[in-house]
Formats: structure tokens, sequence, C-alpha cells
């Protein structure tokens, strides 16, 4: 079996069967007509089910014979243009061929005698990132699995430096349309989900700053810690950007951490017209970005960066078999001290690779082009009479609401919505997003496609106002 281990020897074996899993994969690409095929899990499952893993194929052309039907063949594509449903961005190609480069030398990017350049690449690329921000020489951060874990690592550092034992006493504060990563990161941190406190949103889904400070006060005044202020630049749902500026004089006077969840938003750091959206940035104590998002890289590709690099001593912990304390006095540059993550992959290659073939004009131009296209995406719902839609994108997501032109109570256009929204999915012509506003069930695009058109945002109208006047009318005749 040592023939299928990747070494000097296999190496044309490896060239291969790489060769030949890109055709199949770049044919399959090229002869997507839609971004899924509709299969149900009930359809799929016994496919997979039959694969007996105790069996071997032996041949690596045999086994992508099968991945053609337990998952190329149904995967959901996010290089359709139709598809337009959650956070999921098509990437670049220089992203993918970083990808095969890290997956084949499987560099850990934890400690320097793992990783050696890889561990210095991503040092490079945090640098970058914070001069993208704004940080000063100070500051330092880590690449990460997602927007999740950098949140949770933020709110630990947050929880450290409020330098307080009474852990009942700690509060966060983040907008109600903040990411439920916040109170699930305040659970983990043993705080419980009751200490974040949720801040009103404004009419464009922004905190209400003088809400917060209210809110700030009282926390005060009850003897409790404002322990940080989580601002978002780019909710999930919205888009929206909550006042940074305002917000960081808040966290200034109270004495409270500012992290700024940017996981989204943080292409808004490459955007060639855009930028000053995230004006106030530079004054947050950690900031999350998720690569993976807007800066069109492959799964996972993150980080968290922090002001003071400093605090990234409330991740470190030392072992005598992998990072013994004496190589920080030798200056030994281990990534591991300050990550949750021991072993990690060396995920900053796709964004070097982006960078050095495209530059971040090049990826922000294709960021202000999806911006670009939710604005006309508001145009058209606004002057469709079929559509409620909630608020004028700030980046590139639309929440909107198909209400018919009759009678019909808010609970039956609720399961109109729904079932549009399941019936698309269930076509495979096109995936959008669902979410609820004051309790009311409400569609999303969006939109990190820059090859989707306005084409494709009206025919996905059509095609959902098409399903949910069907229901209606179906609603009725059994009514």
């Amino acid at each position: 079996m040592r023939s299928h281990l990747l070494n000097d020897a296999t190496a044309e074996s490896y060239r291969r069967a790489v060769t030949e899993g890109v055709a199949r994969v770049a044919d399959r690409l090229a002869a997507t007509r839609a971004p899924f095929t509709g299969v149900t899990p009930a359809e799929l499952a016994p496919v997979i089910d039959a694969v007996d893993l105790d069996r071997p194929l032996g041949d690596s052309s045999a086994a992508l014979d099968e991945l053609e039907s337990v998952y190329l063949r149904d995967a959901v594509y996010f290089h359709h243009p139709r598809y337009l449903g959650h956070l999921n961005c098509p990437v670049v190609i220089p992203a993918v061929l970083g990808e095969a480069v890290l997956s084949a030398v499987n560099s850990s990017l934890d400690t320097w005698d793992q990783s050696a350049g890889g561990t210095l690449i991503e040092r490079k690329l945090v640098d970058w990132t914070n001069g993208r921000i704004g940080f000063g020489p100070a500051a330092d951060g880590v690449f990460t699995s997602g927007g999740s874990q950098s949140n949770l690592q933020s709110l630990l550092l947050a929880r450290e430096e409020a330098k307080t034992d009474d852990l009942s006493k700690l509060r966060i504060f983040s907008s109600e349309c903040s990411h439920f990563s916040v109170q699930k990161s305040a659970a983990l941190l043993g705080l419980g989900q009751d200490a974040v406190v949720s801040v009103p949103v404004d009419r464009d889904k922004r905190m209400r700053s003088v809400v917060l400070a209210a809110e700030l006060e009282a926390c005060r005044a009850e003897g409790r810690v404002p322990m940080a202020i989580v601002a978002t630049a780019g909710t999930t749902d919205f888009g929206s950007i909550d006042p940074l500026p305002e917000i960081a004089a808040l966290a200034d006077e109270y004495g409270a951490w500012m992290h700024v969840d940017a996981a989204y938003g943080c292409g808004l750091l490459a955007s060639p017209t855009r930028r000053h959206l995230l004006a106030g940035i530079e004054r947050a104590d950690s900031v999350t970005v998720d690569f993976h998002k807007s800066f069109f890289q492959p799964v996972s590709s993150s980080a968290v960066l922090v002001r003071d690099g400093a605090t990234l001593r409330h991740a470190t912990y030392h072992a005598d078999y992998l990072n013994p304390a004496r190589t920080v006095v030798e200056r030994i540059p281990n990534q591991v001290d300050k990550s949750l993550q021991t072993t990690r992959r060396f995920d900053a290659l796709k964004l070097w690779m982006t960078l050095r073939v495209m530059g971040a004009d090049g990826v922000g131009q294709l960021f202000d082009e999806v911006c670009d296209l939710a604005a006309e995406g508001f145009a058209l719902l606004a002057a469709d009479p079929r559509y409620d839609v909630v608020v004028a994108p700030r980046l590139s997501t639309l929440v909107y609401r198909y209400v018919p032109a009759g009678a019909a109570s808010p609970e039956e256009i609720d399961r109109a919505n729904m079932h549009a929204r399941k019936a698309l999915f269930a076509s495979g012509e096109a995936v959008v997003a669902g979410t609820k506003v004051d309790g009311r069930q409400y569609l999303k695009f969006t939109l990190l496609n820059p090859e989707t058109t306005a084409a494709d945002i009206a025919a996905v109208l059509d095609l959902i106002a098409g399903h949910a006047e069907q229901y209606l009318g179906e609603t009725l005749v059994h009514a």
C-alpha cells in the first residue's frame, strides 16, 4: 500500500491522479447548467450508504467515477450565477492553485520546525491585513478556521483583559443583528448567553449608539463590567455596518474591549471605492476577517487580528514536546503560541497566491462588482409590486418578501415565501436563503458572484413569484 503515499517515488502517479481529478472537476463545472440538481436526502443517502468502505477500489480513476455519483453530480455549485443563497463565494483560480499546493506539501502551521516559510508567509499576510485595517506596529494576529473561531478568540482575550474573577459581572454588547457566534462564545467562555446584551438597530439595521450608551451606563450603575462591545461590519442578513467611530468612543469611555466582526465586510479592505465604509475599524482592539467570504477564497481562509499583539498571550500554552517556553527566549516563531488550534492548515497560502497574481485591487474590484449588483437588485425589488424589500444594501445582500396582490393573512404570506424557497431549491434552478424580520418570513439574496447579472436576479424573482402564487392558489382551492 506504500505506493499510495505521496513521495518522490510516486510523483508521476500523483501528477496523473491530480491531472485527472482536475480535468473531471473542470468538465463538471463547465457542464453545470443549474446550481443544484434538487436531489433529496432520501434519494442521495442510499447511494452513499451502498458504498463499502472496507472494499477499496484500488484505482483513482475508479474512485473518481464513483465520486461523480456520490458527490460531484449533486453538489451545490456556488460558481453558478443563480446561486444566491448563503455567504458562499465562487473562488479565484490562484487560490485554488494555492489549495492544491498546500494540501500536497501538508505543512502544519503550529511550529516553525513544521512550516518554516509557511510561518513567515502567514505572518506577512497578518501584517498586510493589519496595515489595511490601520493598526500600528504592535499589531498581530493569526489565521483561524472561520469567523466563529475568530469571534471566540477575541472574546476570550476580552474576558482575560477585563481582569475580574467574578465572571457573572461581565457583559458583552452587540446588536440584535449580530452573528449568533457572539452568544455561542459567551456560553463557551463560561459567561452564559444571558451575558450578551442585545442592542436594538435603526431602520438601516445598524446598532443604535444612543441605546448602546444607555445600556453601558446601566451596566456600570448595576456594578457590572462592560467586558466587550461587538460591532458588526457586514451583518449576515443585511450587510449593515454598525457606526464604528461612535462605538469606539463609547468603548474608550467605558473601558470595554472593542471587537469588530468584519467576517463579511472585510472585502472593503481591498475595495478601490468603498474602503471609507470601514472608517473607525482602526480603533478596534480586535477584528475578525473571513477571506473565504469576500476575498473569493476557498474555505477556509480566515484570521483574527489584534491591535496589541501582547494580548495574544492569553491563548499561549507551552508543551515541552512542541513549543517549550525557551523557544520564546530564542525568538523562534511558533504560531501555536497565538492560536486556539494546534495542528493547523497553511490556509494563508491561498490568499498569498491570490495577491501575488491578482493584487488587492483585483480582489477589491470583484467585491465592488457584487456590491454594485446588489444596488441594481434593490432597484428591481423596489420597483416590483410583488415584493417588499427591507432596506437598501450597504454591501451585497438583499432581504425581501413576496406579497400577493390579493388579500392574504401575514401567516399565509409567511407560508407562501417558505414554500417558494423550498420549491425553488427542489427544482435546482436557483438557490436563495431565508430569514425572519420582526417575526415574519423573508427571503434573501446573498450576492457574491461577479458573474451574476441583474437579468439573473429578475429571472429568479419571477420563479419565486410563480411558486408562491401556485401555493396560494392551491391553498384557496382547498380552503
